[in-house]
């Protein structure tokens, strides 16, 4: 009677489970850990992250609001050149139909010319609204080393949960995890990821129109046509107006725009041609890049991950702390 009087008193005995170690920490842990490890395999970040940065690198020379300056200029000064062959000097030499008969790849090229000129307008204002884009993700760490952020904590996060042999090692050990877990949320606040990322989703979503192969040959295109017209106004326009009797400084005069494509048309060339170069090289590039996960999206999962692991320590320390069965005077 005595020990059944007793009996009621005493605490019932804590599984060995929950009172030797805290499986459920650990295993959230490991969890996270390989979940880092493997996000980048998942979207292939090995190989696309390396393409992102020769991206980067090979459109710096040109991602410049003077290098793009120079650009619009050709534009403007092709077209000036053109308006006025077809204007002033169509009107010398017997109006708009008259300079048709006498030079008809001329007058191809100038039925091209308004939506060519509109299409390169279009195309370089794209470029120029995308320079602090641009400007802000080149300013982010080699875009190359991105698969490593996230299999580094991952890989630390891994290694801890195993090496939590028992519940006075995962004490000294969950320090680390936190550690990690800050470590996670400090690097996108480093490096100003929470701004400079979505610029650099803007970007990708800006050039989706541009930097295809079928935009590149388009243009590529574009530079013949544009070769054959000044050809025709240095081969035919200029001769008829030198067969009217104007001298060559009267028609430099008269014509400055017109004989001034003719001149620069090499200069142009040259100054459009690595620009254009640049895209053809970087469409691959690009494409890798648009297939990973959104810019946007970057520092946000440096965040679920960091928040998820500091949430598993300070949750499984609050639970324990309350576990009648542990009777809260265990250290956690």
């Amino acid at each position: 009677m005595e020990n059944l009087t007793e009996s009621p008193a005493a605490a019932p005995a804590a599984p060995a489970g929950r009172r030797e170690r805290p499986w459920r920490e650990i295993a959230a842990v490991l969890v996270v850990g390989l979940a880092l490890v493997a996000a980048p395999l998942a979207f292939s970040m090995f190989e696309r992250a390396p393409k992102g940065a020769a991206m980067i690198d090979g459109f710096a020379p040109y991602m410049t609001d003077e290098r793009l300056a120079t650009y619009e200029r050709h534009v403007a000064d092709l077209d000036a050149g053109i308006r006025q062959s077809e204007t002033a000097i169509a009107a010398l030499l017997g109006g708009p139909g008259a300079v048709d008969a006498r030079s008809p790849a001329f007058a191809a090229f100038r039925a091209t010319w308004p939506a060519i000129r509109d299409d390169m307008t279009a195309m370089l204002a794209t470029i120029r609204a995308n320079v602090p884009n641009y400007e802000a993700v080149a300013a982010l760490p080699d875009f190359a080393l991105f698969p490593w952020f996230f299999v580094a904590p991952g890989v630390l996060l891994v290694l801890l949960a195993l090496a939590a042999a028992g519940p006075a090692t995962w004490r000294r050990l969950r320090w680390g995890v936190v550690a990690v877990g800050v470590g996670l949320v400090a690097a996108p606040l480093a490096f100003s990821m929470f701004e400079r990322a979505p610029k650099g989703a803007q970007m990708i979503a800006a050039f989706q129109t541009i930097e295809t192969h079928a935009k590149v040959e388009q243009i590529q295109g574009y530079f013949g046509e544009i070769a054959v017209g000044q050809g025709a106004i240095r081969l035919e326009l200029v001769p008829a107006l030198e067969r009217r009797g104007l001298t060559p400084r009267e028609i430099e005069q008269r014509f400055p725009a017109a004989v001034a494509i003719v001149e620069r048309w090499p200069s142009i060339l040259g100054d459009l041609t690595p620009l254009i170069g640049a895209m053809s090289d970087n469409v691959d590039n690009y494409d890798a890049v648009r297939a990973l996960p959104s810019f946007r999206l970057l520092p946000w999962l440096f965040v679920a991950a960091s928040a998820l692991v500091v949430l598993v320590v300070a949750g499984g320390r609050r639970r324990r702390a309350s576990d009648p069965l542990t009777g809260g005077a265990a250290p956690a």
